[in-house]
């Protein structure tokens, strides 16, 4: 029955790595927490079962945005989806509730504030035939995104004691998991299983450049972008300021870019969002706060301007790249402005040694001279015996030289200023430069001052960051940041041990474009099918993206909900010429078949 459930509403034919095992849990009446990558399919963990099931699943979501796109989703496929939130009129609710009570909706989406207010109310009137808390990091202090509406979500176990619950999240660390597992009183339940996914997510490319300046941040990101002319993407900021500079810098050079922020009303975020749901805008400038709202499946790329602060929040940013499975691009920028500013808020957050913490493994990420994937995955307790080869360390091992003389210059120069100077002023002292700083302490009199002349300040603050990142030095936070000699750093220093450094990438060209993904499709052995092509025709992909955006722009929907892009390039490799064989490409459900087949094979026969 679910196998049927699966190729008539969403048109696949097998189930990913332990979505089935899940749904079969939850249908037997088990609790679950389901802990699954963005992208990996953690939704029809829940729509299955609450097909399947008599009642209605109630699906509780923290955004607005987030639930009304995921209803437009499940009603583009055919199946009844509504949400209850503040967005509703009078009349809208009383349908819904009349719906509930019929039994006729299958899942009804709710905030959690609304889920508690009617707990009394309407859900003791209605069949349940599951509760789903998606984002549900969102419960647990040491998650990411804590919302403390979540937390009374434990309730639901004492009052719907035989209605399985099932938690879903794409991040969460141990201390997290176990957290989310207490505060839903889901622990001592014997019917309770965890379902842990890959973090694997090897459709998404991997880079990092380090120690880039405004400038040339700029310059990568605009080249990175017109070698994408229609792929859409998002550039996630540190601050309000930089979504609007960067934005406008955008803008400046022809490339349609919006920001997003805090700062915004509701009212310029919804239409700020909706534009680049319906494609109108090609990239996104924004803050942490954008990107949990929207399923968006056809972002092809996201650009971190700044270092997040934990590997849970960059895996989450990513992820919503290539959540089709088709390639997708992620570049992270750091640097030590970063690392400092970072450190401070880590600080001040009432989290102190956990957040510096988590800091310093995103460190540990960024820093890496050893395969990025294989750090991601160690991280979520998942070890890999290999190499990725989708990442810039594997495909650009970095150039390595005797860099011994280099760290003496800048050790030397902090040990003569008897260690109360900043990074900024080491370069100062090192590069001869007569700042104010330099003339009002006398360091122009010092030994080294002057010594690396020859070494760009660019050059030498990435080769302080690397020094910062062996463990040669360390920042002393608390006292205005000023550079400290570590043991390591004496060993260096005093000529005990030498240093090997990376030389600096200042490369600004465009990023090279991923080969095209290799696409699979069942055909059962009694369908006539033309032979797959191994080249994807580019100009009829081209006319079905126009085609998809004209039925989008006709029903209201934003065109991914329509066909992702993966299936659109399987309809441009394999060129079905019939609706029976327009069934048959993965990703096209009975209802969307019967909705689109004709229009999309009459233009598929136009090319062949």
């Amino acid at each position: 029955m679910i196998h049927q459930l699966l190729k008539r509403y969403y048109g696949y034919d097998t189930f990913r790595p332990n979505q089935e095992a899940i749904i079969r849990h939850v249908m037997s009446g088990g609790d679950a927490l389901v802990l699954m990558p963005t992208g990996g399919g953690k939704s029809l963990c829940y729509q299955i079962p609450a097909l399947a099931m008599n009642g209605t699943a109630i699906v509780v979501s923290p955004l607005i945005s987030l639930m009304k796109d995921q209803v437009e989703t499940l009603r583009a496929n055919g199946i009844a989806a509504e949400a209850l939130n503040s967005n509703n009129d009078l009349t809208q609710d009383t349908v819904i509730r009349r719906w509930c009570a019929s039994g006729e909706l299958k899942l009804l989406y709710i905030s959690p504030e609304k889920l508690l207010a009617e707990m009394d109310y309407l859900l003791q009137g209605i069949s349940i035939s599951l509760f789903a808390i998606d984002e549900a990091h969102c419960i647990s202090q040491w998650g990411h995104d804590f919302r403390p509406e979540y937390t009374q979500l434990g309730v639901l176990r004492e009052r719907f004691p035989k209605v399985p619950i099932m938690a879903l999240t794409a991040t969460a660390d141990k201390i997290t998991r176990n957290d989310i597992v207490r505060q839903l009183h889901l622990d001592g339940q014997p019917s309770f299983r965890e379902f842990i996914s890959s973090f694997d997510r090897p459709n998404l490319s991997l880079s990092v450049k380090r120690g880039y300046r405004s400038k040339e941040k700029l310059t990568f990101i605009t080249n990175f972008i017109k070698a994408r002319p229609l792929d859409t993407g998002i550039v996630y900021c540190l601050s309000r300021k930089s979504t609007e500079d960067v934005a406008e810098d955008l803008r400046r050079a022809g490339i349609k870019a919006l920001p997003y922020h805090a700062a915004l009303s509701a009212w310029e975020r919804s239409q700020t969002q909706e534009q680049f749901k319906q494609d109108q805008v090609q990239v996104m400038c924004a803050t942490v706060a954008f990107g949990m709202g929207i399923d968006k499946s056809n972002v092809r790329w996201v650009i971190h301007y700044n270092m997040p602060k934990s590997i849970e929040s960059f895996y989450q940013e990513i992820g919503r790249a290539g959540r089709d499975g088709a390639p997708a691009d992620t570049v992270l920028f750091y640097s030590l402005q970063d690392i400092v500013q970072l450190s401070e808020f880590a600080k001040q957050s009432g989290q102190k040694e956990v957040n510096m913490e988590k800091l310093r493994r995103m460190r540990e990420y960024a820093e890496s001279s050893v395969c990025r994937r294989r750090i991601l995955l160690n991280y979520f307790g998942e070890q890999s015996d290999h190499d990725c080869g989708n990442c810039d360390v594997c495909q650009n091992p970095p150039q390595r030289f005797d860099g011994t003389r280099l760290c003496q210059m800048a050790l030397s120069a902090m040990r003569r200023t008897g260690e109360q100077i900043r990074i900024s002023t080491t370069i100062e002292i090192v590069k001869g430069i007569m700042s104010p700083e330099v003339k009002r302490r006398g360091y122009n009199q010092l030994k080294t001052f002057g010594v690396g002349n020859d070494i760009t300040p660019n050059d030498w603050q990435d080769y302080l960051l690397q020094m910062l990142q062996m463990g040669l030095i360390e920042i002393a936070y608390d006292e205005g940041n000023r550079a400290k000699i570590t043991p390591l750093g004496e060993e260096v220093l005093f000529g005990h041990r030498t240093i090997q450094l990376s030389v600096p990438d200042r490369s600004v060209k465009e990023a090279p474009r991923k080969p095209k993904p290799k696409l699979q499709l069942h055909i059962p052995v009694n369908t006539p099918y033309p032979i797959p092509s191994p080249l994807e025709d580019e100009k009829l992909f081209e006319a079905l993206r126009q085609l998809r955006q004209t039925c989008a722009k006709e029903e209201g929907f934003p065109p991914y909900i329509v066909f992702s892009d993966k299936v659109l390039h399987a309809m441009a490799a394999f060129k079905p010429v019939t609706t029976e064989q327009f069934s048959n490409v993965s990703g096209v459900g009975e209802y969307k078949c019967k909705k689109y087949g004709a229009r999309f094979v009459a233009l598929i026969q136009k090319f062949t």
